[in-house]
């Protein structure tokens, strides 16, 4: 079955405390290098079928409605392809 992904992040203006609190830990644990850290969230979507324009309408409609609050994120969709992903399209 096909999976389209829904990558939600914070918009880069929205603080994200728990990408400073990461990022904090990170030098603490031995890592160096790191100079920004951002918290999202990723969905899987396993697809009934074929992924057309009009499936990939109705994730978009999801991740607006549901996935996401656009007010203080935004998601991009991709079908995954096998290993490697396809990019759809971001908002």
């Amino acid at each position: 079955m096909p999976k389209v992904v829904v990558d939600v992040m914070p918009k880069p203006e929205i603080l994200d405390p728990q990408g400073k609190a990461v990022q904090g830990a990170l030098p603490r644990l031995g890592f160096s290098g790191v100079v920004d850290v951002r918290q999202g969230k990723r969905f899987e979507l396993e697809i009934d079928g074929e992924v057309t324009d009009e499936v990939l309408a109705q994730v978009h409609e999801m991740a607006e409605k549901l996935l996401s609050n656009p007010v203080i994120e935004n998601f991009a969709v991709s079908v995954l392809d096998g290993d490697r992903g396809a990019e759809d399209g971001a908002r």
